[in-house]
């Protein structure tokens, strides 16, 4: 990819395009075009091919698509990729479909559940303990970005995508990188790494924090984005 790029940066389950913060204006400053839609996540009616309707609206048109997906919006690249052209696809943190796999069968099928619970007894926390956002996303955010998070609170998340059966394609035949967390406690690092390995065929790159590397270290993922597009041609 050379010059400027379009970043189409797609948010996560219960949250919105307030994720990305901080990252949209650096990549604004260095002359790119941004947009960031906000998914259906607290509307029952809706499943992944709405959410993938936002996505494919909000960058219609546009040329030299640098697709970022951030957690559950890894399950939205297959959708969003057969109707868009897409020159690069950087997966954050994301979950990884298989082809034919629906995504309430995402869970089981990958082993979600015991490698998350393997983590916390290893780290020392209860794993059967009540969810806490703090604990399980927030973590690792410096002192301001903790509070702008908490102020700006958390969306309601449908569970209609995970129940709405819906078999995914393939992978698209589109460069693909995957950013890994290492202090991810959601997705647990090993658990991506091999997920990643099978699924992708790839090796992820790797980023020293939580889950949400947007809130938590902003201007490295900034970096590592604008390596990844300028090292894509």
């Amino acid at each position: 990819m050379r010059g400027m790029a379009t970043y189409v940066l797609v948010h996560g389950a219960g949250s919105d395009s307030s994720y990305w913060q901080f990252v949209a204006p650096m990549l604004r400053d260095r002359g790119h075009d941004v947009v960031a839609p906000d998914l259906p996540v607290d509307d029952d009616t809706a499943g992944l091919v709405q959410y993938a309707d936002r996505v494919v609206d909000a960058a219609a048109g546009r040329r030299d698509v640098v697709l970022v997906a951030q957690s559950m919006a890894g399950l939205l690249v297959p959708l969003v990729c057969t109707r868009i052209p897409v020159d690069l696809v950087v997966l954050v943190a994301a979950m990884v479909p298989a082809e034919g796999e629906s995504p309430g069968d995402w869970w089981a099928g990958t082993g979600h559940r015991q490698a998350r619970r393997d983590l916390d007894l290893r780290e020392g926390r209860d794993p059967d303990a009540e969810f806490d956002p703090v604990t399980t996303f927030l973590h690792d955010l410096p002192a301001d970005a903790l509070a702008v998070a908490l102020a700006g609170g958390a969306r309601s998340q449908s569970n209609t995508p995970f129940e709405r059966p819906l078999p995914l394609p393939a992978w698209p035949d589109v460069p693909t990188r995957f950013l890994l967390c290492l202090r991810d406690r959601f997705l647990p690092a090993e658990f991506q790494r091999r997920l990643v390995r099978e699924r992708l065929g790839i090796e992820p790159d790797e980023i020293d924090c939580g889950h949400l590397p947007a809130l938590a270290r902003p201007a490295e993922l900034v970096e590592r984005l604008e390596t990844y597009a300028a090292r894509t041609t």
